[in-house]
């Protein structure tokens, strides 16, 4: 191999060599390498391989990695000064083996800073003349034990990357594992990892030394897809144990760390949109939202759906007299419901922050502020004095008049909170001295960001959010039927290009705007139709490998998660996935024509309790059921009839043999 990484083996600021307050190392005397300004005193080890040199001080650790380099990290500026008291404790000694992530010991930067010494770690190759062509440092905020830097050697070595080597266990997901790792080009070939609900996400260095064919072929997955710059291995239910299987393979440093990941990957963008077409920036810019939107509400689809379904299960209990809603029994359960909708901002500040690299917990503070009891009531109480551009004043801060929102059951203002904050944290950590950072940094941001989005960004914000909701329902109401057709027939074509995650928060949006979603109604008719199709196939097929895959992919997709169905079985067998479509088409255009509404998130059958109004059952419920009958017979037929053969299971290309999960060899 010619490429090897350098991992951080501390939290904080990298920069670059050259910004180095030290001629030695800045002028790259002791070799190429970069700076960390650290905001954490744990030290990890930086490289695989054998530690060569502690100093007596322990202000210096040197390292023989196991792919030749000769590595040197450097505890502060100076602070061999502090060799009576020295602030460090290190827990390894020369001779000893490390691996790349392992905890090495403590650096007490306080007391570093302290004694006016600079708290910088200095990463250094001593031996770069020998090894090193080039050595790419990735600026900007970092934690301990991530992807710091990548280093293109002059030769080639044994492969001996910062990442574990990939191990069969017997354990049939982490052979999976194994088998992907190899597959997409090795350990060496990627940079990090994220999931879904039913993919494992790459960042691989290079797509085209990934295998699809024989990556698809492989049993345990799905298929393979390709979108926003992300190599997407579809695993379905079992995503979760296969993603901790390839993150146990690699090691520290590739995980789902957004905050990282972001870091990592800011300076590469900034050269990249320098060389890119203005057609190119359009196109990387609305991957770039997709990969915001779908970081920030992926780890809440769940929450969502599932409050959903109890909502509308509490709703029915109301409707037949089962519970008063002034029980405490009811408060209790709608408490239980209400709750992931209510502090909503809360949750999408968290993960937001974490796909955008700013810090989650002062932006769940953020959404904290947001939700507060007083400001509810302030929103929702205040005596309203003039209107401003379509919005009522009905507040004032300092004296300046304000038109205080609900952000209860929000997203859009804290996904433009955490992208404020990505911007403002790293310059605050710039300019604010390292020992008052842990109480100035969240002040100032707390203060800020919640100001801008209460009297700023959150007003503009929920008028648009408002605007938006009423042009849907607007184009809706031309024509609920021949919206419901379109969007029945081709919405999960935007599920194949991951183009939902845009329609999604704008679902969410209308729901917490107006309280009930036509437009989901119909998505969810899509649902149905994808698991009408693939249960035609798993009573058709006498192929035992279709039928094994196609009975839980059918429960999946009535349970709302329609990618094992699609891309385990109807895409792959090609015409299925057009009669699915001509079933979700039918069951949306039947869903608009009897204006079923829906008051939940849950879609599928499994959501049947989001079609029951708050208020009481009314014929939403009935028009779901007529819709999903319709779309399950349609699908299902079409599909039965001219969908689906055995022999189209032989026209499917097929990847080389290899050894299944489980297998032993001979």
């Amino acid at each position: 191999m010619k490429q090897v990484q350098l991992l951080t083996p501390v939290a904080g600021r990298l920069i670059p060599l050259s910004a180095i307050q030290d001629p030695v190392f800045s002028q790259g005397m002791m070799g190429q390498g970069f700076g960390i300004e650290p905001s954490v005193g744990k030290i990890v080890a930086p490289v695989s391989g054998e530690v060569t040199m502690v100093a007596d001080t322990l202000h210096a650790i040197g390292f023989k990695a196991d792919n030749g380099l000769e590595v040197l990290v450097h505890l502060g500026i100076d602070t061999v000064e502090m060799g009576n008291q020295p602030p460090f404790k290190i827990q390894i000694k020369t001779g000893d083996h490390v691996e790349a992530g392992d905890p090495i010991g403590t650096m007490d930067i306080q007391a570093v800073a302290a004694a006016g010494k600079r708290t910088t770690v200095i990463i250094a190759v001593t031996n770069s003349a020998d090894m090193v062509e080039k050595l790419d440092a990735h600026e900007g905020e970092i934690k301990a034990g991530v992807v710091g830097a990548v280093v293109d050697l002059k030769k080639e070595v044994m492969p001996a990357s910062t990442a574990k080597p990939a191990k069969k266990s017997g354990n049939k997901y982490d052979d999976l594992a194994v088998e992907i790792l190899e597959n997409v080009g090795g350990a060496g070939n990627v940079k990090s990892v994220i999931h879904c609900i039913t993919r494992v996400r790459f960042y691989l260095k290079d797509e085209q030394q990934a295998n699809d064919d024989v990556i698809r072929n492989l049993q345990g997955v799905i298929d393979v897809a390709k979108a926003g710059g992300q190599y997407q291995v579809v695993i379905g239910p079992a995503v979760n144990d296969v993603y901790d299987a390839i993150i146990n393979q690699l090691g520290p440093g590739f995980g789902d760390d957004e905050a990282s990941t972001a870091a990592m990957e800011k300076e590469a963008n900034r050269a990249a949109w320098k060389k890119m077409t203005p057609w190119q920036k359009v196109k990387h810019s609305f991957s770039s939202l997709i990969g915001v939107i779908t970081g920030a509400m992926i780890p809440v689809i769940g929450l969502l759906a599932a409050s959903g379904i109890l909502k509308g299960v509490l709703a029915l209990l109301t409707t037949f007299n089962v519970v008063s809603d002034k029980a405490p029994t009811y408060i209790i359960i709608n408490a239980m419901g209400d709750s992931v909708f209510y502090f909503l901002p809360i949750f999408v500040g968290f993960t937001a922050a974490k796909k955008l690299g700013s810090d989650p917990v002062i932006m769940g503070i953020v959404g904290g502020v947001l939700t507060y009891p007083s400001i509810i009531a302030l929103a929702t109480g205040g005596k309203v004095t003039s209107h401003l551009l379509g919005m009522a004043i009905n507040a004032n801060f300092f004296g300046l008049p304000v038109h205080m929102a609900s952000y209860t059951y929000s997203i859009f203002p804290m996904i433009a909170g955490a992208w404020l904050a990505s911007k403002l944290e790293p310059w605050l950590k710039r300019v604010i001295p390292v020992v008052l950072r842990m109480i100035f940094v969240p002040l100032i941001e707390v203060v800020l960001i919640s100001g801008v989005i209460i009297l700023f960004i959150g007003p503009i914000i929920t008028a648009f959010s408002g605007a938006l909701a009423a042009g849907i329902m607007g184009i809706y109401k031309l024509s609920p039927a021949i919206s419901g057709l379109i969007i029945g027939g081709f919405y999960q074509v935007l599920v194949i290009f991951g183009l939902h995650w845009a329609i999604i928060p704008i679902v969410v949006n209308d729901i917490t705007t107006t309280g009930h979603s036509y437009i989901n109604a119909i998505i969810s008719a899509t649902m149905v139709a994808q698991g009408g199709a693939v249960l035609a196939i798993a009573l058709k097929t006498k192929v035992a490998s279709v039928k094994e895959l196609a009975w839980p992919a059918t429960i999946s997709a009535f349970c709302g998660v329609t990618e094992p169905a699609m891309y385990g079985i109807n895409l792959k067998y090609g015409r299925a996935f057009v009669t699915a479509s001509i079933g979700g088409a039918v069951g949306g255009f039947l869903t608009g024509l009897l204006n079923v509404n829906m008051w939940g998130f849950a879609g599928s059958i499994i959501g049947v309790t989001s079609f029951i109004n708050p208020k009481g059952v009314d014929f939403s419920l009935f028009g779901f059921l007529i819709a999903s009958v319709a779309t399950i017979i349609v699908s299902f037929t079409l599909t039965y009839l001219f969908g689906f053969a055995d022999a189209d299971v032989k026209n499917v290309k097929v990847a080389p043999a290899k050894k299944h999960l489980g297998e032993q060899a001979a």
